[in-house]
């Protein structure tokens, strides 16, 4: 049985972590949305947020972007390949409505896949 939770194990937490990722990434770009990946040991992905105040104001559109990126990485995660990613949003996301920015997330996640 799938498991579809998102847990604390799959979070990238440290800033070490974060700098792994920064230091030598296999990138992922669109227009909207910017994917770090590296590739890790631990048998499963890790996902790190970098949204930050400059780009998008509101803190209730960062929220629903993280939440949104959450969601997507937690449904195909039994299906990525062993990576620690950083996802970067990008000024321009805001005009976006949710389902586009989950069609774009799911065709990243698809260059990842096993």
């Amino acid at each position: 049985m799938l498991n579809y939770f998102f847990k604390k194990k799959s979070k990238l937490l440290k800033s070490t972590n974060f700098q792994y990722v920064f230091s030598n990434p296999c990138n992922k770009n669109t227009f909207h949305i910017n994917i770090l990946g590296r590739s890790n040991l631990l048998g499963h992905p890790r996902l790190g947020l970098s949204i930050s105040r400059k780009n998008i104001k509101h803190a209730y559109r960062r929220n629903k972007i993280k939440r949104l990126i959450r969601e997507t990485f937690r449904l195909l995660q039994h299906r990525l390949i062993s990576m620690d990613f950083v996802v970067i949003a990008k000024k321009n996301i805001v005009y976006l409505n949710n389902k586009k920015i989950v069609n774009i997330l799911e065709y990243i996640w698809s260059n990842y896949q096993r």
